[in-house]
């Protein structure tokens, strides 16, 4: 029997981010009519590895061989030249272009040929994508359709499918498996990066896991189960019990107490039919996967998006339909994912931002003697490193930036914290500092409702754990459940009250 082509062949790949290293000696090889899973946690190195591929990074070491040549100076238009063509996670599209546009796009000419193979393509899917629709008027799921399908036109060697289905319905998705299946029949391979465990099994042939930048387990798919994926997933020492720690779990909650957040059957974009409460002194985790919906819960409840039906009730007042400013008044601080978009002010000085929700309360003319006495108090009292509360808060480090956003929620004296990510980009002395402000508002009676992509973090620090996944929250770890194995099961959908294992 005539061996399969090698497709693809990655050998002793590195990647650094200044001192961040994301992919640390990665080996692979993926030949023709090999679907490869490609499995990991947030921040494992996956999309990099592909991107590396794709000629979007450069990697710092290694070897690269397409179709047995060897392949030095990758870039992406040399790629789609090699018959390597990757499909995002985030489509790319030209919103103002119509749906026929950005699928012929890049192809220099027979124009009509490609505009009869898109609709057979869309037929043979049964997607609903009508080719004169501007690219702006498509929902996310239609967006993710249309890049799958340029990805289909372009007749790829190598396809590398990022969550292709992340947005799509359970019909959509058995439609493209089943396109995938004629690909491999053809000889294509691809890399398909998911979250979906039940996938993996579904349409692949092979599985690879990465954990911080190294792969630790790959082979055939008949040689893994579900739990054995789980366990290669966990990070070193994940048998570390941290109820010995300093940040104490609070015990199951009072009878008869109230909860200061009583979450009731929300429904909005991203996610439906989420409950939960959090009640005083305690820190709730919301864990999940990047893209699991866990922010856009934490915008609608805040007042960012909308809520289509549901409640969501601080301190026994229904907050549901409040705006921005009226969510605030009401006592719910939030401090966002992406602090450099949304979180700091980066051109004013770290007075201004602390005290910048003050206005809400005093207004434009709030006096300079109280923003200097409650900047400085904050910024004492969190250990922010600076020369005085007049430096531009641009020239602090990333921890300290983080630190005073977090003054700047306090300034509030809020009821609740929504805290997302809030350890993301920052050192790791500037966590410790920030671990230790968490521990002490929970201390001080303070709520808060911790999203976090990093296992090890959630797990130390929460009380409880609800986990998000595709869009719902099913499952609830308390706290003598907590430990990486749970969490790492809830995240990925496959936990169960009947498995459960205890640290």
């Amino acid at each position: 029997m005539k061996a399969p082509r090698n497709l693809v062949r990655l050998e002793n790949i590195r990647k650094a981010f200044n001192r961040n290293i994301v992919l640390e000696g990665v080996s692979l090889e993926l030949n023709e009519s090999e679907v490869i899973a490609i499995i990991g946690g947030n921040g494992a190195g996956k999309s990099t590895l592909m991107k590396i591929l794709t000629g979007i990074y450069k990697a710092d070491d290694g070897v690269i061989e397409i179709a047995g040549e060897t392949a030095d100076h990758l870039n992406p238009s040399s790629a789609h030249e090699r018959g390597i063509y990757l499909v995002p996670q985030e489509p790319l599209l030209f919103p103002n272009m119509t749906v026929e546009q950005n699928l012929t796009i890049g192809f220099s000419n027979d124009k009509n040929r490609v505009r009869e193979e898109s609709a057979k393509l869309i037929k043979e899917l049964g997607w609903n994508l009508d080719l004169n629709r501007l690219a702006v008027t498509l929902s996310i799921a239609e967006q993710q359709q249309l890049e799958i399908i340029k990805g289909l036109l372009r007749k790829s060697k190598v396809l590398i499918l990022d969550e292709p289905t992340s947005t799509l319905t359970f019909s959509e998705t058995e439609s493209l498996f089943k396109v995938i299946k004629q690909l491999k029949n053809a000889g294509v391979g691809i890399f398909y990066i998911t979250h979906r465990l039940d996938e993996v099994f579904q349409i692949s042939t092979h599985a690879v896991l990465l954990r911080d930048g190294k792969v630790t387990l790959q082979g055939k798919i008949e040689e893994f189960t579900k739990d054995l994926l789980i366990q290669g997933l966990l990070p070193v020492g994940n048998n570390k019990n941290h109820d010995e720690d300093p940040f104490k779990r609070r015990g199951a909650v009072h009878e008869g107490e109230e909860p200061i957040l009583k979450v009731e059957n929300i429904v909005g974009d991203g996610f439906k039919n989420i409950s939960f409460e959090v009640y005083k002194g305690e820190v709730v985790g919301l864990a999940g996967l990047v893209g699991a919906g866990r922010t856009e819960i934490a915008e609608a409840i805040y007042g960012i998006h909308p809520i289509k039906s549901g409640k969501v009730y601080l301190d026994g007042k229904d907050i549901t339909k409040l705006s921005v400013n009226e969510t605030v008044e009401s006592g719910l601080a939030y401090i966002p994912e992406d602090r450099f978009l949304n979180g700091i002010f980066s051109i004013t000085s770290v007075r201004n931002n602390i005290t910048s929700q003050l206005i809400k309360r005093h207004g434009f003319f709030t006096k300079k003697k109280v923003e200097e006495q409650v900047a400085g108090q904050y910024i004492d009292r969190l250990r922010i490193k600076v020369n005085s509360g007049a430096d531009e808060i641009k020239s602090l480090s990333g921890g300290n930036q983080q630190k005073a956003v977090i003054a700047r929620a306090l300034s509030m004296n809020p009821k609740l914290i929504i805290m997302d990510e809030p350890t993301r980009g920052i050192d790791a002395a500037a966590r410790g500092d920030i671990y230790s402000i968490l521990s002490e508002l929970k201390s001080q009676g303070f709520s808060i409702l911790l999203i976090s992509s990093d296992l090890e973090e959630i797990e130390r620090m929460s009380d409880r754990i609800y986990a998000v996944y595709q869009g719902t929250c099913d499952v609830c770890l308390h706290a003598d459940q907590i430990n990486a194995v749970n969490v790492m099961k809830a995240a990925f959908g496959t936990f169960k009250g009947s498995d459960q294992t205890h640290a």
